[in-house]
């Protein structure tokens, strides 16, 4: 289930950089504006010689009004199209129309039905399960719109599918996210929009540019509102501690870590909590739900040492296998996650599951590459 939430700061830093816009363009004087185009009264005064002011550079603010600009376009593939709408909706535009079929043995078949020449474009789609097939997908759509002639095409992915698969951990494997990045680089992608990468270093294997942004501003803002007493904010694995510590800084929170080790594909093995959760509330900050199991035996560990509830949070619910099921036999109190990927009808139907919406973020980090403005203020 999908709760309303209050506005949220981006939006408020949007609105307030068009105000800011607006009043800069109202205060140019009137008398000096009927000077230029000789409708104002003339004075027949020696004009004195001035020196000419310097004037700074103006950076471009970003605006709510976008409907008219015909060289900024947003379109989706088949994974997460309600996200892709709702990004639309904040930005003020419409969903880019386009036909996507399947041939008889499951080829891709698509096909742009407006003009993107010279077009800023940015296509949305997270690479989750079938994480092949959307995977194609998007392959499929930047060479179409290369072929069509768009100005610049980003790739907007809030989940990044074999992101675990990010360096060789085992003899003779494959480096999965680096492969990735080669194709969605050779298939014509200029520019890269992500949310919570696994491992931020995986930024690193695009020669591209990239941008990464998290669902901390949606999450924390959510936790502020429970208000939950003795609050400690844990990390389920070494890897998530600058996460986690993040969380917890904005919290207001202490952080504990939980030692764990991963024995075999999706299954781990909780070995310690370092931290004193006793008599606490804590708040598990994770990146990736897949199966939970490593979710819930850190609930049962955290609840052993003493802990009095436990919550959790993720940006990505893929939520696989036995998940839902492990979840609902818990004892964790909530699941929040965000949207990037659409929950199953099983895992929307679970009342422990509570998804905050990253679409607004998303919008708001779409408007400022196009706009060429700094995004350092989303992080916030």
């Amino acid at each position: 289930m999908q709760d309303n939430q209050s506005q949220p700061a981006w939006e408020n830093l949007v609105k307030n950089e068009t105000v800011m816009e607006s009043a800069v363009t109202e205060a140019v004087s009137p008398a000096a504006s009927s000077d230029h185009n000789g409708s104002g009264p003339r004075s027949h005064a020696p004009a004195e010689t001035k020196a000419p002011e310097a004037k700074a550079p103006v950076e471009k603010k970003r605006s709510r009004s976008h409907s008219e600009d015909k060289r900024f376009k947003v379109f989706s593939g088949s994974a997460n199209r309600p996200l892709a709408a709702e990004i639309c909706k904040h930005i003020g535009i419409g969903l880019g129309e386009t036909k996507m079929q399947r041939f008889a043995d499951g080829e891709v078949y698509f096909q742009l039905l407006e003009n993107v020449r010279g077009t800023d474009v940015f296509i949305v789609q997270p690479t989750c399960n079938p994480v092949d097939q959307h995977l194609v997908e998007l392959l499929i759509m930047i060479d179409a719109l290369k072929r069509a002639s768009a100005g610049r095409i980003t790739v907007v992915v809030p989940y990044y599918g074999y992101a675990r698969q990010d360096r060789k951990d085992r003899p003779r494997v494959a480096i999965s996210s680096k492969l990735i990045a080669d194709l969605l680089t050779t298939a014509g992608a200029n520019r890269a929009l992500f949310m919570d990468l696994h491992a931020a270093q995986i930024q690193g294997f695009f020669n591209i540019p990239v941008d990464h942004m998290f669902a901390s501003p949606v999450m924390v803002s959510y936790f502020r509102d429970l208000n939950l007493p003795n609050l400690t904010v844990v990390s389920p694995d070494a890897g998530g501690v600058e996460r986690a510590r993040f969380f917890a800084t904005k919290m207001g929170a202490p952080l504990a870590i939980v030692d764990k080790r991963r024995t075999d594909i999706n299954v781990t093995e909780v070995m310690h909590v370092i931290g004193d959760v006793q008599g606490q509330t804590c708040l598990i900050i994770d990146d990736i739900v897949d199966t939970a199991g490593t979710m819930v035996k850190t609930v049962d560990a955290l609840l052993e040492k003493g802990a009095t509830k436990v919550y959790a949070c993720a940006s990505h619910a893929v939520l696989s296998g036995p998940a839902i099921e492990r979840i609902a036999n818990s004892r964790l109190e909530e699941l929040v996650v965000s949207d990037s990927i659409p929950l199953t009808e099983a895992a929307q139907k679970l009342a422990k599951i509570k998804v905050r919406s990253v679409a607004g973020l998303l919008a708001a980090t779409i408007e400022s590459i196009h706009m060429e403005t700094s995004v350092s203020s989303l992080f916030n």
